[in-house]
C-alpha cells in the first residue's frame, strides 16, 4: 500500500511537471508577444543577416525577447534567417512571428519619377530597397549592360520609366536593373515602337524630347501641343531653343545640379554644351530629366498644328500662349519680360 502511494504520487508530480513544461512551451509560444499599439510593424531583415541582426531589429517590438529567442531555437529559424520585408501584427505569439519571418517576405511598391540624374535616380531608389546607391549607380553604368542595351552614358537614363513598380526589399542593384530593362522592353511596345519610326525618332530621341517637353510644362493637357511645336521645329530645321535645355547645360558645366535658376539669361544661352538648344540643332545626346509616361506619350501623340512658339501666358499660369510666326511670339513675349520684370526675378 505505501509502495503504491509512492508511485501514484510520483505519476501525479510527473503529469504535475509535464503539465506545467507543456504550459510553459505553450504560453512562450502561442501566447502574444507584441509591444506596439498600432496594428501591424514592419521589419527589414538585410541580406546574410544572423539571429542577433534579427533580434536587434525586433527587439522594441516584442514584450519578451528572450521567450522568441527560446521559439525561434526550436523551430530552427536561428540557423535558417531569411532577408527582406516581413509584417508583424499586433497580438501575433512568438510561434506567428517566426513562421513570419521564416516564409512571408512581403513585396514593396517602388516609385520614382522627375530624376534629372542617374546618381539622384540611384538615390532615390537606395531610400526603398536594400541595394545601395553605390551598388545602383554602378549596375546603372555598366559599360557592358549598356552596349547590350544599345544606350550610352548619355542615354542611359532613358532605360528607366517612370511608375511604380512592386519589388522585394532585399532586391539587388542588378535584380532592379533587371526588372527596369523587362519594363523598358514591355514598354516599348509596337504601338509605339511605329509612332517613333514614323516621326524618323529612335526611342533614346523620343525620350530625350519628352523630358524638354516635360520642363515645359506641368500641365499634362499641354505636352502633346508643346511637343508639336519642338516637332515641327525639327521638320523645318529649326533650332530648338528649349530654355530647359540651356538650365541643365548651364548646370552640368558647373557641375552643380542643386542650383534653382527662375529665369534663363542672355549669358546663359553661349553655354557651349551639346545640351544648348540654342548653340546646337536637333534633340540634345540624352535626356535632361526623366519624363512621365504622359510626355513620352504626348511626343508620339502630338497635337497637329502650326505653332512654332510658345511662352508663359502670365494671364492663366501654367499654361502657355503658342504662335504661328515670330512677330505673334514676339508680342506674347514682351508681355512675359514684362510681367517677370515686375516679379524682380534675377536669375
Amino acid at each position: 500500500m505505501y509502495i503504491r502511494k509512492i508511485i501514484i504520487t510520483i505519476v501525479l508530480l510527473g503529469a504535475l511537471a509535464m503539465g506545467a513544461f507543456a504550459w510553459y512551451v505553450y504560453s512562450t509560444a502561442f501566447t502574444p508577444n507584441t509591444a506596439f499599439n498600432n496594428n501591424e510593424a514592419h521589419v527589414y531583415i538585410k541580406t546574410n543577416a544572423n539571429i542577433n541582426d534579427v533580434v536587434e531589429e525586433i527587439e522594441p517590438l516584442l514584450d519578451n525577447v528572450s521567450s522568441f529567442i527560446t521559439i525561434a531555437n526550436r523551430k530552427q529559424y536561428v540557423h535558417n534567417v531569411k532577408p527582406g520585408h516581413f509584417v508583424i501584427k499586433k497580438g501575433m505569439s512568438n510561434n506567428d512571428i517566426v513562421n513570419t519571418l521564416r516564409s512571408k517576405n512581403i513585396p514593396i511598391d517602388v516609385k520614382f519619377n522627375n530624376q534629372e540624374r542617374l546618381e539622384d535616380l540611384a538615390g532615390h531608389i537606395a531610400t526603398q530597397i536594400e541595394a545601395d546607391s553605390l551598388s545602383l549607380i554602378t549596375a546603372m553604368r555598366d559599360t557592358v549592360f549598356l552596349n547590350e542595351m544599345g544606350l550610352n552614358k548619355e542615354t542611359a537614363l532613358s532605360l528607366y520609366i517612370p511608375n511604380t513598380y512592386e519589388f522585394y526589399w532585399n532586391s539587388s542593384a542588378e535584380t532592379f536593373r533587371s526588372r527596369m530593362k523587362t519594363e523598358y522592353e514591355k514598354f516599348w511596345n509596337e504601338s509605339r515602337l511605329k509612332k517613333a519610326e514614323k516621326l524618323n525618332l529612335s526611342k533614346e530621341e523620343v525620350i530625350s524630347l519628352a523630358a524638354i517637353v516635360q520642363k515645359e510644362t506641368a500641365k499634362v493637357d499641354e505636352r502633346p501641343r508643346v511637343a508639336g511645336v519642338y516637332l515641327n521645329r525639327l521638320k523645318a530645321g529649326m533650332l530648338l531653343q528649349a530654355d530647359p535645355t540651356v538650365i541643365y547645360a548651364v548646370k552640368r558645366e558647373k557641375n552643380d545640379f542643386n542650383q534653382v535658376i527662375k529665369r534663363v539669361l542672355y549669358k546663359d544661352l553661349e553655354t557651349d554644351s551639346p545640351y544648348n538648344t540654342y548653340k546646337y540643332g536637333g534633340i540634345p545626346p540624352g535626356p535632361i530629366a526623366m519624363p512621365d509616361i504622359s510626355s513620352i506619350d504626348a511626343v508620339l501623340n502630338p497635337e497637329q498644328h502650326n505653332y512654332y512658339y510658345f511662352v508663359a501666358d502670365v494671364t492663366n499660369f501654367g499654361y502657355h500662349k503658342f504662335a504661328k510666326n515670330l512677330a505673334q511670339h514676339n508680342r506674347n513675349k514682351a508681355e512675359y519680360v514684362r510681367w517677370i520684370n515686375s516679379q524682380g526675378l534675377k536669375r
